[in-house]
């Protein structure tokens, strides 16, 4: 009988970061700014080119870059943020960190903003959208860019989880005035934790840079930042520290896996669309399919149970695969959890949101990394449809049917 694959471990560090790490040990040399080619300035320097960036500030986490992005446009205190209710519970922090008040979005069965909620939240009263595209899944960002360039509202892009992933041929997390990414292990590039943020605007750029902790006179040793010294200058001093360096290490563990990104890509879409077909074979599985415009860079998979009535059988359907060897995570239905919206307490009472919620009750999340192989996929998938088919078929059926 073959074994459960393991599906938790990250991506493991190339060789080639070794030496380099080694050498960062023995010098004790981890702060970004004790020279002007340090292991984070040249991270910055290679993930703008990697995205078609101009400018890109590595920082101590995601969560860190949304915030940084939020203060960098200069909101008003309680100023109204649209995030969609799909999202794990660290967009809506940044937010409130941020000294802004979350305003959730309803999102639908195909795990992306629903546009009709959308339209009607969108008001005079946002001032800013941020787009979370939560577990790779891109909403349709035609539309919504073109509502908010039609109100004049700036666009933020978490794009944690879509590293790699196109719209129209262009890179997720330049759609925006700033993209949001994470390295935080579970993601496509993995440094155990760490952030960057990507823009083109350099005012923003700057902002970004002064507040994520370049006191006194640091900022001079950002590598290329042309255009950008004099705004440097001009907000020295005059924005808040917040401390979110990323450190020597770090960078120097995440440069290597860079050149890895496309090869990761296309291996991460094969195996998710290749288990995707399979699960799309059983009538009680449903996987939603990409938007036209969207190429995915997915590590993870997503899916619906359908026709599971109650609870009670969507719990029986996790027992069931855990059983099988294979451990499903119902958004909704695990404790606790933090991509459940009405979990996030800090934001006071709880928003209605029934749309949202019915899709966490029964949307499926496994972990599908880029290093499984067919076999392994196979195990995942027969796992699923034969615990979907058992639960389904122990379960009562209304009588004439």
């Amino acid at each position: 009988m073959a074994l459960a694959p393991n599906v938790y471990d990250a991506e493991p560090i190339p060789d080639a970061a070794r030496a380099e790490i080694e050498r960062l040990l023995s010098s004790g040399d981890l702060f970004r700014y004790t020279s002007e080619s340090s292991p984070v300035q040249l991270l910055e320097a290679e993930f703008a080119e990697l995205m078609g960036a101009r400018y890109a500030l590595a920082v101590s986490s995601c969560s860190g870059a949304l915030f940084l992005a939020l203060k960098a446009l200069d909101l008003p205190r309680d100023a109204r943020v649209l995030i969609p209710a799909f999202t794990f519970a660290a967009v809506p922090s940044a937010v409130v960190h941020a000294d802004c008040v979350p305003v959730l979005c309803e999102v639908g069965e195909n795990f992306r903003i629903d546009l009709d909620d959308f339209a009607r939240k969108i008001d005079d009263d946002i001032a800013c959208v941020l787009i979370s595209h939560m577990r790779g899944h891109t909403s349709d960002m035609d539309a919504i860019m073109a509502a908010c360039a039609e109100r004049d509202i700036p666009v933020l892009e978490d794009a944690a989880h879509s590293l790699g992933t196109e719209w129209h041929g262009k890179k997720i997390g330049t759609l925006g005035k700033i993209g949001c990414f994470s390295f935080q292990s579970y993601k496509l590039v993995n440094a155990g934790e760490g952030g960057i943020l990507i823009t083109d605007d350099p005012e923003l750029a700057a902002r970004a840079t002064i507040m994520s902790g370049a006191y006194e006179h640091n900022w001079k040793k950002h590598r290329g930042e042309a255009g950008l010294q004099n705004s440097f200058a001009h907000w020295q001093n005059r924005l808040p520290l917040y401390n979110m360096r990323l450190q020597n290490l770090s960078a120097t563990v995440i440069r290597p896996q860079l050149p890895l990104v496309a090869d990761r890509v296309e291996k991460g879409r094969t195996n998710h669309d290749y288990v995707a077909d399979r699960l799309n074979t059983c009538e009680w599985l449903h996987v939603p399919p990409p938007l036209p415009p969207e190429e995915r860079a997915p590590d993870s998979i997503q899916f619906n149970l359908v026709g599971f009535e109650s609870d009670a059988e969507a719990r029986a359907f996790q027992d069931a695969a855990k059983a099988r060897g294979v451990s499903v995570q119902v958004f909704g239905l695990s404790q606790d959890n933090a991509r459940a919206f009405w979990n996030w307490q800090f934001l006071g009472e709880v928003p209605e949101l029934p749309q949202t919620r019915a899709m966490l009750m029964r949307a499926c999340d496994v972990r599908l990394p880029v290093r499984l192989s067919r076999e392994e996929l196979d195990f995942i998938a027969e796992a699923l449809i034969a615990a979907a088919e058992a639960v389904k078929a122990a379960a009562p059926r209304a009588y004439g049917t």
